[in-house]
């Protein structure tokens, strides 16, 4: 799994354009209203709108609504701006019931208020799709775009030009000095020359883009082109390679006046923190709403079949590798948390008579949804590992320790793909690893939604869960 965008870029001033028209339509949609219905807007209709457009915006950055318009994404952006007000609409409806105010408001002139913002909403982005093709169309702001490096990361940027005609790139070809037993696959057809050639295209204003493919240990070389470039006015593009592709969200940041590239940080950034956190207010909350009687028989059961507590404790690393404590159904008769943890394995002795059907069917992991509301662990994110497997798999796995940049999660994108239970092999925990970070570049409320529902079908029970 890949993420939409390899790097994350700074707000942009078109966001800020994108949230101030969907301000205006929704704004638009209700004089609108009042206007038809002859409906003066008093105070109860005032707090309905900021209610609206509190809960309109919150939902539009969760769903990413003011992400840059790529290529065929238009109906994808207008159906998340729609779902957004829906669910904003919905939560209107909710806050007013609730505080009962909704007698005074006309329930025809809110369906028109939603309507005509449904209506706004589709238009204004509709006119700026269309404004956009036909200028390209036309031949304004179409732009020659050529690749230095028939590489992997220069094709699947071809890849792109090629399937998507709206972003106004008109392609030029391949430059490349290698030979063409080296050259990526399918790519020999498109080289027209060699880096030098190039060079001289952007000179004589052939080539407005220029995109650089090659790989990060080309370092002098990438240097080289950049200095023969400097002579020119073309535009030019570093694309990543397989390295800086798979970076845990890369993103360009400033400090001061000086430009660096983020390499391991938490994707939960700005808004997403507030986001992350109210997914697993809300759902934790919920579920232990709903499980309290099952978590009462399970304790019962504990108590009546082996003697010690119902609970067992252990340490674990957290956000940031900081120490927390775990709460677990107790399954074992011993209470191991010391320097050296021994995994459960088939048919363990230690196990106590209802501890295996409780770790096969993770409901000995029930407690923790109250490390979630404490803020320790979060609803979805990697396992926790006991600090001793912590200690003994940093050493052997690269990028193990890269899973601390979110907290631990009560399931996980690992676990409902199977690498759950027992990591009696090292290939057992570095697959574990490997999906875990998938994640972490990967993240969003839709994918932590995804996890939540496929755990309920496939994340309970495991063949490697003892």
């Amino acid at each position: 799994m890949t993420s939409d965008k390899t790097f994350k870029n700074n707000p942009t001033s078109s966001g800020v354009f994108y949230r101030l028209m969907d301000l205006f339509s929704i704004t638009a949609g209700l004089f609108i209203a009042a206007a038809i219905r002859g409906v003066e807007l008093d105070q109860h209709y005032l707090v309905a709108f900021l209610i609206l457009m509190i809960c309109y915006l919150y939902t539009a950055e969760v769903f990413n609504v003011y992400r840059s318009w790529r290529a065929g994404k238009f109906q994808h952006m207008v159906s998340w701006s729609w779902l957004s007000l829906v669910i904003a609409s919905g939560a209107l409806f909710i806050f007013a019931f609730g505080f009962k105010f909704s007698e005074n408001l006309s329930r025809l002139t809110l369906f028109i208020w939603f309507l005509s913002s449904f209506i706004f909403l589709f238009s204004w982005r509709l006119f700026i799709r269309l404004y956009k093709v036909n200028k390209r169309k036309l031949g304004f702001s179409l732009k020659r775009v050529a690749i230095i490096g028939a590489t992997e990361s220069g094709a699947n940027l071809f890849r792109e030009i090629s399937q998507h005609d709206e972003l106004g790139f008109d392609f030029v070809g391949f430059f490349e000095d290698r030979q063409p037993d080296r050259v990526f696959e399918q790519l020999h057809f498109h080289v027209q020359g060699a880096i030098c050639e190039a060079v001289n295209a952007a000179r004589r204003g052939e080539v407005d883009v220029l995109f650089i493919a090659l790989p990060m240990k080309a370092d002098k070389r990438i240097a080289d082109i950049l200095r023969q470039l400097g002579d020119t006015t073309v535009d030019v593009h570093f694309v990543p390679d397989f390295l800086l592709s798979n970076l845990i969200h890369a993103r360009i940041d400033h400090v001061g006046g000086f430009d660096t590239l983020s390499v391991f940080e938490s994707p939960y950034l700005g808004a997403r923190e507030f986001i992350k956190r109210s997914e697993d207010i809300v759902v934790a909350a919920l579920i232990l709403l709903l499980i309290s009687p099952l978590l009462i028989a399970i304790a019962i059961a504990i108590k009546l079949t082996s003697a010690g507590p119902v609970l067992f404790v252990q340490d674990r690393y957290g956000l940031g590798g900081e120490r927390i404590r775990v709460w677990k159904f107790r399954s074992m008769k011993v209470m191991e948390n010391d320097a050296v943890v021994r995994q459960a394995t088939k048919n363990d002795a230690r196990i106590t008579p209802i501890g295996g059907f409780l770790r096969r069917t993770s409901l000995d992991e029930l407690p923790q949804f109250f490390n979630v509301l404490f803020g320790d662990m979060s609803i979805v994110g990697p396992r926790p590992h006991a600090v001793a497997h912590n200690e003994e798999y940093r050493k052997k796995v690269e990028f193990y320790m890269i899973r601390h940049k979110v907290k631990p999660g009560i399931t996980g994108w690992a676990q409902i793909n199977g690498w759950r239970g027992e990591t009696d092999t090292l290939e057992k925990m570095e697959k574990r690893v490997e999906f875990d970070l998938q994640y972490i570049k990967s993240w969003s409320l839709w994918f932590d939604i995804k996890i939540i529902f496929m755990t309920i079908f496939k994340g309970f029970v495991g063949k490697n869960a003892y």
